[in-house]
Order: structure tokens, then sequence, then C-alpha cells
């Protein structure tokens, strides 16, 4: 039972009792009508209560996108149990930690992955009371809930009652729970259909996974409030997806830059029909122009904009009509958003156009992070999220995200961009992808390494791609070393560039450097 005006549980309710059998979910050809959603949902949740579980317990899961999780998030939002889906992609170790972080009362895990998850329980203290999830359509088998720390609440679900926990990508550092509540994923959704409209009518395809809050705050969710399909998938496979656009007549999906690029490269994609796809939501990063420029020329409408998880995640939003000639902007504030500028270093809020970190504040806010006090302090201060995103404010209110305040190095006492160096390497005709770190150099302080990978069937080396840019750069960006790589380390989901690995590998390769020259200098002698 809930009683908050904005529980998440009353959404199935509410569709299955308007469109009972328009089709909620498309998992792999096997359909979830709305009516079959909410009942199955309704079961679970009941059976959640019986066997003694209660408000703010929480279920952790290890699955892929699937119509069974979909039941169970509902499940959970109407029985006030807070959600925590786990990456498949991380190492036992990796689950092992955010399982001792998360202290579930209970993990539900898909038979494909019962190997990562019993090698992450036997890293664990005591492990977790567990059992199968995901046999397509059979009813969960609840077990009772063992003797737990925390006594389970009995009580109506409420607006602020923490509805899932999703860990970010611990690019900086191990990865933190950030806490959602059902006001949170409310609101966030209500600003996201102020923007990005989605009706009864569309169909959408959901590739980001489902342990990321994109897999659920971006489009998904707001697709089951509104009485649309949503066609899951596993994992993203370019020639699918386009397979799938043309099968399904997909009307609108989400990804990041990354997706977008690898479906332009594949040899399918100027063949596909892609008349259906009307408009398409792009995030994590802003969209290269010749990247905007294929997917234009293909007659699809691009969505562009800025979040992150903590804030549910959408913050900044530049619709398709603005998207030619706002390029590498972000945009500006979705509706019931609020974000001011700070000065770095002093903290000052700064008024006009002008660079700092972006803060947040608004309904779509996070709870804190799950038992980290400290962290939780760090980031909200003031009634402010301090994103810890270096950001610029034009006269007109439009912003372009700069970069990671922690992602920016300083060389000859500049201060550089990654972010702004990559968006000039990507214009080169021979560059699919680029990232950019500072390393330490006795001379500068800290100088750029460009860490590129080539579009197929193109070639160029370290001096071309130097010379570029730097007819688009002052000298003091442009990298001193090139190294090119088969692929970006990115962050799961997300797709985040991992330059901690970056700076790892670029450490290793002056040790295998220094060695081969001593090797070289002793036969010499």
């Amino acid at each position: 039972m809930d009683d908050g005006l904005h529980t998440l549980g009353r959404w199935t309710r509410d569709r299955a009792r308007t469109t009972p059998e328009r089709v909620a979910v498309d998992d792999r050809g096997v359909t979830l009508c709305y009516r079959e959603l909410d009942d199955r949902a309704s079961d679970l949740a009941h059976a959640f209560r019986v066997a003694g579980y209660g408000i703010g317990d929480r279920v952790a899961t290890l699955t892929g996108n699937s119509s069974d999780h979909v039941v169970l998030f509902f499940a959970c939002a109407q029985a006030g149990l807070v959600l925590v889906p786990l990456s498949w992609r991380l190492s036992p170790r990796e689950v092992a930690a955010q399982l001792q972080l998360a202290d579930p009362a209970l993990l539900l895990v898909e038979d494909e992955f019962h190997t990562l998850a019993t090698d992450a329980q036997n890293r664990l203290p005591e492990p977790v009371p567990s059992t199968l999830l995901g046999m397509r359509g059979v009813e969960l088998a609840v077990p009772p809930r063992t003797g737990h720390r925390e006594l389970s609440v009995k009580r109506a679900v409420h607006d602020d009652d923490a509805l899932v926990i999703v860990f970010t990508s611990g690019t900086l550092g191990p990865a933190k729970g950030v806490v959602l509540t059902h006001s949170n994923c409310f609101w966030t959704n209500l600003s996201l259909s102020r923007i990005t409209e989605i009706t009864s009518k569309d169909i959408v395809l959901s590739v980001m996974p489902q342990y990321h809050v994109g897999g659920w705050n971006i489009q998904p969710l707001l697709a089951w409030w509104m009485g649309a399909t949503v066609v899951l998938e596993r994992t993203f496979d370019p020639g699918r997806v386009l397979h799938l656009i043309a099968d399904r007549r997909i009307t609108t999906m989400m990804g990041v830059p990354a997706n977008y690029l690898f479906l332009s490269q594949h040899p399918e994609f100027a063949v596909t029909d892609l008349s259906s796809l009307k408009h398409a939501v792009v995030g994590g990063a802003p969209m290269p122009a010749p990247l905007l420029r294929t997917w234009h020329s293909r007659g699809v409408a691009l969505t562009q904009g800025y979040g992150l998880t903590e804030a549910s995640p959408n913050v900044l939003c530049l619709p398709d009509d603005e998207a030619r000639s706002m390029v590498g902007y972000a945009g500006k504030p979705y509706p019931h958003v609020e974000v001011s500028l700070a000065d770095p270093v002093t903290g000052e809020v700064l008024s006009g156009a002008a660079t700092g970190e972006l803060l947040v504040r608004g309904p779509n806010v996070f709870l804190g992070y799950f038992r980290a006090p400290q962290e939780t302090a760090h980031a909200l201060r003031d009634g402010w999220l301090h994103t810890g995103d270096l950001v610029r404010r034009d006269e007109h209110g439009y912003f372009a995200v700069i970069d990671r305040l922690d992602d920016i190095f300083i060389s000859g006492g500049e201060s550089i961009a990654p972010a702004e160096v990559e968006t000039v390497l990507v214009e080169h005709a021979a560059v699919a992808e680029a990232a950019v770190i500072g390393v330490p150099h006795e001379r500068w302080g800290e100088v750029g390494v460009a860490f590129i990978v080539l579009t197929p069937g193109c070639a160029a080396d370290e001096s071309a791609i130097l010379a570029y840019a730097l007819t688009q750069l002052a000298a003091f960006k442009v990298p001193m070393f090139v190294s090119f790589l088969r692929e970006i380390p990115r962050s799961t989901g997300s797709n985040k560039v991992l330059r901690r690995q970056l700076a790892e590998r670029w450490q290793q390769s002056l040790v295998t450097q220094g060695s081969q020259h001593q090797n070289e200098s002793g036969g010499q002698q």
C-alpha cells in the first residue's frame, strides 16, 4: 500500500486500468501487457510482505535487462523495498564490495551470472540470502526474510522513501551507492516528459543496462508511465540495434555518443530503414559535430543533455532544433531543475557569462550516498549538489560542460581541459575516438597524452594528429604525445572514459621503454 502522491507503484495500476492490453515490455520477442505487468508486480509485492520484508529492505540483483527485472522494480515500488541493481560486468571482488556496502536482505541472481554471484559471495564474511531471478514469467519464489540486522518497517510507502540504489561508475575512486527516492524518480521523469515527449504510441528501444540510472530514468520509466512499449535489449550490439530499429519500428531511443558512433560505423547503417526513428536522446557527453551531422543526414532528431546519477540524472537539455547551432553545448536546465555556478576555489556564486563548478538543486537531487555521511555532506552543501563538473555559461544562459574538475591538468601554469582537446581531435577525419590525460613532466609539470582510435580504413601518424591539433588549439593545449589504441577503456553502462586506466597504461609503457633502453645500453657496453 502507498499513500504518497509520487510513489511509482501507482504507475502500473493506472496503466492496467486504462490500457490493460497494450504491450508494456517486449523482451526478446516475449511480450508483457500492462495488465500482466501490474498483476505480476502486485502479486510479487504481496509475496514480499508475507515473507516478512518491509519498508527500506534492500533487494540486490545480478541480471541483464529483462521483463522479470521490470516486474521486480515495480514490485519493490509497491512494497517499499529498495532495488539495488549490480553490474554483471564487475569482477567478483567488486561485486562483493558493493554487496557488503548495500547490505541487502536478498540477492536475486539470473542463472547466467550464477558463477559471478557465487565467487562474490565467497568473499563475504557472511553470504547474502539469494535465489534465482529470470525465469521468463515464472513467478519468483520469495524466501522468508532471515534475521537481518535491521528491523523491517510495516507501513504505507511514502514519497521520500528510497526506491533504488544505483552505484556510481567509480571512475575517480570506489563506487558509491546513490540513493534515489520515489519523489526523485517522479520529478525527473516529469521534467523529461516536458522536453522529450513520449506518448502511448511510441516504441522505445532500451539498450542502457538496468544497473545504470539511465536504464530506468531516461525513457523506460517515462514510457511505462505514458503507456508506451519498451523493447528491451540485453546488451548493445550495433548490428542487432539497427535490425531492431527497422523490424520493430522503433520511434525513439537513448544512448551515449559512443553508441551512435558504433551504429554509424556499422556496414548496415547506410542501408537500414531509419524512417520510424523520429527522435533519439544523447547523454554522457556532447555529440561531436561530425557524428551529429551523420545522424541528421539520416533524418534523426537528437536531443542532447547532461546529467549525473546523483540528480536522477537529468539536469541540462539541448533540444534538436538547437543542436545544429549550439554544437558542444549541453543546453539549459530541465523544468523543475535549478542550477548555479560557483568559483571552484572560493565557492563564490558567479553570475552572467562565467565558468565554474555546476551546482544543482531541485526535487530530482538524490537523498545521499548509502551509509556514507561524509561523502554525502561533501556533495550536498547549503542545499546544493556540487557536481564536480566545470562548465561554461554563455550570455544567453546556455551551458557547455568543459570537464571534470579532477580531470583538468596544469601545463606550464595553464589549465587544460581534456574534453576540449578531445572535441578538436575527433574533428580529424582519421580519428574515430580520442581521450586525453595529463601526465607528469619535468619541465612543464604536466603535459597531455592523446589516446587515439583510428577510423576504420583511415591512417594517420602522431605528427599528422599533432599538426592538425596545432591548427585548432593554442600551442600549450596540444598534447605532447599520441598513443594509438584499438579501443578506449570506458566504464560499464555509462561509457565514460576511464582516465585512470589510461594513466596506468602510459606509466607501464614508460617502464617498458626504460627497460628496453637499459637492455640496449647493456648490450653496447
